[in-house]
């Protein structure tokens, strides 16, 4: 399973970001007391109880928008029901029960999601009883905290862990569920033809005129005896033309479809650049984490104008972030190379539910250090002590190291492209997570200093100079804003 997320949200000024910082343990996100600065979701990994979750800080909406539910919190509140596994709603117990809580607190009921209620601005023990207010909401279990007096912090973080979704064994690669798939792109790329094709119906709306498709529509079909999702998606234009109410939340229905779907085919035009809306779509699939194939559609119009090793470089050169992905050539209409963009498909989708071993991770972590260690930092030498799977869909790992902050973000990048060669899951999207070790985690993973307990070596120059008098707090993550690779 994907490592859990506990998603805060709530109407402005209750303190969202301030808690975010005070369960990470410093200061990652941007706290004012001008309500709208937090315009992005933060995430911050975090271990409690023997488990990790992230902690996403999602964003705040503009003053003049206060008084109203507006798009930007049923944004927000929709990356809730979507991503989250746990939700933190926080209130403020010094300003009391505004209408736009009751207006939250009425959509989160629709939520079939693990809720907390968080009580925050409860600064000493006699506040805890105008904190009872709040249980008029009718969401999830009250906690009273203080971010500025240190208050309950452990009670929150024990509540949270108790309403984790349990582990889950790993999946059987000959036994997934359905594969759901998004198809995305600009408007009249060929998306709604790609979707009948495959259905073998013309269930989609097919027309020259671009945005036919307003809505996101879940096309069921089989291939070869496995059952699939397609996700045709509204096509997208540029954000500055996007005017209508219709337009706009065809775009977050997009962006829904992204987050909902176990994969995204990103569609390009053959005879067409790529565009600013090419460029937001696969920086949202990026941002993500969604494997994702490359579809140039309409090939056969436009082969002889630019080979597909034209193509093929283009899209490289634009999206270097993205030069793990695969690229088809397909022809829409006829159905060319429709049915090999699937299978590529379920390859990269049974890529993602991938895991890997410690006693072979760590092997693999100590050839790639070897191979390029990471640079000095102020004089001090950057150490990995070892690396563990923590989830999938993404693959997602984090590595136990002594000063986070020393490993830059040119050199995470290179461990990232270095494990691609490595791993059985070159093509699908990995996180990677660096955390500052804890004194309790020196024998724990290892049975002694150097040997994974699953027996296999790591040498003492890959676990150099052990610090017995390590850092023993809770979290301590690294620089530029807990930015995960």
């Amino acid at each position: 399973m994907a490592v859990p997320q506990v998603v805060i949200i709530g109407r402005p000024n209750v303190g969202k970001s301030s808690i975010f910082n005070w369960l990470a343990g410093r200061r990652l996100a941007i706290v004012d007391d001008v309500a709208g600065v937090t315009r992005d979701r933060m995430v911050h990994l975090q271990k409690w109880n023997e488990r990790f979750f992230e902690i996403v800080d999602t964003g705040g909406i503009g003053v003049n928008d206060v008084d109203n539910l507006t798009d930007e919190i049923e944004r927000q509140i929709q990356i809730a029901i979507d991503s989250a596994d746990v939700i933190l709603f926080v209130v403020d117990v010094r300003s009391g029960m505004l209408p736009l809580d009751q207006q939250v607190a009425q959509r989160l009921r629709k939520i079939d999601k693990p809720v907390v209620l968080v009580a925050n601005k409860s600064d000493a023990p006699h506040m805890d009883v105008e904190a009872d207010q709040f249980y008029r909401l009718g969401r999830g279990k009250l906690v009273a905290v203080s971010t500025l007096q240190n208050r309950n912090k452990s009670e929150l973080l024990d509540v949270i862990a108790d309403r984790l979704p349990d582990v889950e064994a790993p999946q059987d690669p000959d036994d997934l569920p359905e594969m759901k798939v998004a198809i995305v792109g600009r408007r009249n790329v060929g998306k709604s033809t790609f979707v009948n094709t495959l259905a073998q119906a013309d269930r989609m709306i097919v027309s020259e005129v671009a945005g036919t498709t307003r809505d996101s529509v879940d096309v069921r079909f089989e291939m070869d005896g496995k059952s699939f999702v397609a996700i045709d998606t509204p096509g997208l234009r540029r954000r500055v033309s996007v005017k209508t109410d219709v337009d706009y939340y065809s775009t977050h229905r997009a962006e829904r479809s992204i987050r909902h779907a176990d994969m995204s085919l990103m569609f390009f035009d053959a005879s067409q650049q790529i565009s600013k809306v090419d460029k937001q779509l696969v920086r949202y699939i990026s941002d993500e984490f969604k494997p994702c194939i490359f579809v140039v559609n309409k090939w056969d119009l436009y082969n002889t104008q630019m080979p597909t090793e034209r193509w093929a470089t283009y899209l490289r050169e634009t999206f270097p972030m993205m030069s793990h992905v695969p690229i088809a050539f397909i022809t829409g209409q006829t159905g060319k190379n429709v049915k090999t963009v699937l299978n590529h498909a379920q390859m990269l989708y049974k890529q993602s539910l991938s895991r890997i071993g410690t006693g072979e991770l760590n092997r693999i972590l100590k050839e790639i250090i070897a191979h390029h260690p990471p640079p000095l930092h102020k004089n001090r030498k950057p150490k990995v002590y070892y690396a563990t799977q923590v989830g999938v869909q993404p693959p997602t790992f984090v590595l136990m190291v002594n000063m986070p902050k020393a490993f830059s973000q040119s050199y995470q990048r290179y461990l990232i492209s270095s494990f691609r060669d490595a791993v059985p899951f070159p093509e699908v999207p990995i996180k990677l997570y660096l955390k500052k070790r804890e004194s309790s985690d020196k024998r724990d993973d290892f049975g002694k200093i150097g040997k994974p307990r699953d027996g296999s070596e790591l040498s003492d120059e890959f676990l150099p100079d052990i610090d017995e008098s390590a850092d023993s707090s809770v979290v301590e993550e690294y620089d530029d804003a807990n930015e995960e690779v």
